[in-house]
């Protein structure tokens, strides 16, 4: 079974210096049929303004992902860590028992674009950690997994698939899959996606994809 999240269905919120659009109910925005999916309980598609962005504040007990699209994101946190994370690159925080941090927009005359994921952890009062790696820039026409660690029973995946190009994912039938387009447009199992849209993918065992356009897309194979 698959049902379609288009992507103009998502909630907005527009505060100038941020254009948010969230998958699942966040901050003022609230649907109690999207609270999440499985473990997965945040995907926020975020375009910062130049020299903008979220000043220091806290987390707890949650797996925080970023995946940058176009632009550079200044990092800094509680644990020392401090940086950019550039396009392609994935940084993942394990708030665990509690990190401070704050992302700005590294550029002053770009903006910056962004997918932040939060999935919920198996354990609580982890100790905070940290990891930021590069998904393969070239890789098409595959799946990558993302080179990050999480504390949950989640696999995460990058797609990039050419035009007419086919792909395929087993999924175990106790697992879930969601699928968020980032560009361009494929079909799964003949359901037609576009850019911004998702699906939730329940007792489907073969995932087919196949690229209507060059397309962009993460998958979520969750317990």
């Amino acid at each position: 079974m698959i049902t379609i999240r288009k992507s103009q269905d998502r909630g907005h919120a527009e505060h100038g210096w941020l254009n948010s659009y969230h998958s699942f109910s966040f901050a003022d925005y609230y649907n109690p049929q999207w609270m999440g999916f499985r473990s997965l309980r945040v995907i926020n598609e975020d375009f910062v303004a130049a020299a903008q962005g979220f000043g220091s504040h806290p987390h707890k007990d949650m797996e925080i992902i970023t995946y940058v699209l176009s632009g550079q994101l200044k990092h800094k946190d509680s644990m020392g860590n401090e940086g950019l994370i550039n396009p392609g690159e994935v940084q993942k925080m394990s708030a665990g028992i509690g990190v401070v941090h704050s992302e700005f927009n590294a550029s002053s005359k770009e903006e910056v674009h962004l997918l932040q994921i939060w999935i919920t952890p198996d354990t609580k009062g982890l100790k905070p950690a940290y990891e930021q790696n590069l998904l393969s820039v070239d890789q098409k026409n595959s799946l990558v997994p993302f080179p990050v660690s999480i504390h949950q029973d989640a696999k995460l995946f990058r797609g990039r698939t050419t035009k007419g190009h086919e792909l395929e994912h087993k999924l175990n039938k106790d697992r879930g899959a969601w699928l968020q387009m980032i560009s361009g447009s494929l079909s799964i199992n003949t359901v037609s996606l576009e850019a911004g849209d998702a699906a939730v993918i329940e007792k489907e065992t073969i995932l087919k994809f196949t690229s209507t356009k060059d397309s962009e897309f993460l998958l979520f194979d969750l317990m």
